[in-house]
């Protein structure tokens, strides 16, 4: 069995365990944004009170997001700036696993920015906006487990299976409850309900989970990075 060594600062415990939670927060708030929305909205529950716990537990992801990003920064190992938390790609240390936790960020906060301006927006542009929500939780999902240290320990390792087959099933849940039209919508989620399993799994396969990974990462630093 595989077992994760305590030799890393606080401030790294404190980063990789506030990351988890915005993941685990972040999935909850996409089942809850797929499965309550269009026809598969229960009727047992109001639209109003889904709508609350929707948005709560939008606000808690970003506040773990925020430690996460914070903790992040501030531990001297990996010599972080505050620029790389809204630039994506722009970090010396694992430039593409960081850039895509970068870039689900930066669509968050966008969706935050525009629910704050939703009346002025109209609910059309608002809603076109909100999608990226969607988006940024496979980003979210590679970043985890390109980035982290314990991906290869079985508990994170089941995390991460768990996330994934709870949005997936969602996802599935929700076309087979959808009535005709948006076909390209519906095309477009059976795709990805497809592909990120199988890009994840044969990503894991032959990357995180295989002796070495961590110096082939510094590798694609120096590389990509440009440090030494």
């Amino acid at each position: 069995m595989t077992t994760l060594a305590l030799t890393g600062s606080p401030l790294w415990y404190a980063s990789r365990a506030s990351g988890t939670l915005a993941l685990v927060l972040l999935t909850a708030t996409v089942v809850l944004g797929i499965t309550s929305g269009g026809r598969a909205a229960p009727r047992r529950i109001g639209r109003f009170e889904l709508g609350v716990l929707h948005r709560n537990l939008s606000l808690l992801t970003l506040v773990f997001l925020a430690v996460h990003v914070v903790t992040a920064v501030l531990d001297p190992f990996v010599h972080l700036g505050w620029a790389v938390s809204v630039v994506p790609f722009g970090a010396a240390y694992r430039p593409l696993w960081l850039g895509l936790g970068t870039a689900a960020l930066d669509l968050l906060l966008a969706v935050l920015i525009t629910s704050a301006l939703r009346l002025r927006m109209g609910v059309r542009r608002w809603k076109a906006v909100h999608w990226l929500a969607y988006a940024a939780w496979p980003l979210a999902l590679f970043h985890g487990a390109g980035t982290g240290t314990d991906t290869r320990v079985p508990l994170q390792l089941w995390l991460y299976a768990g996330c994934l087959a709870l949005v997936v099933g969602a996802v599935w849940w929700r076309l087979a409850k959808a009535g005709p039209g948006r076909v390209t919508g519906r095309l477009v989620a059976a795709v990805a309900a497809v592909a990120v399993p199988v890009v994840l799994t044969a990503f894991l396969a032959t990357g995180p989970l295989q002796p070495g990974w961590a110096q082939r990462a510094a590798t694609t630093t120096v590389l990509l990075g440009g440090g030494r």
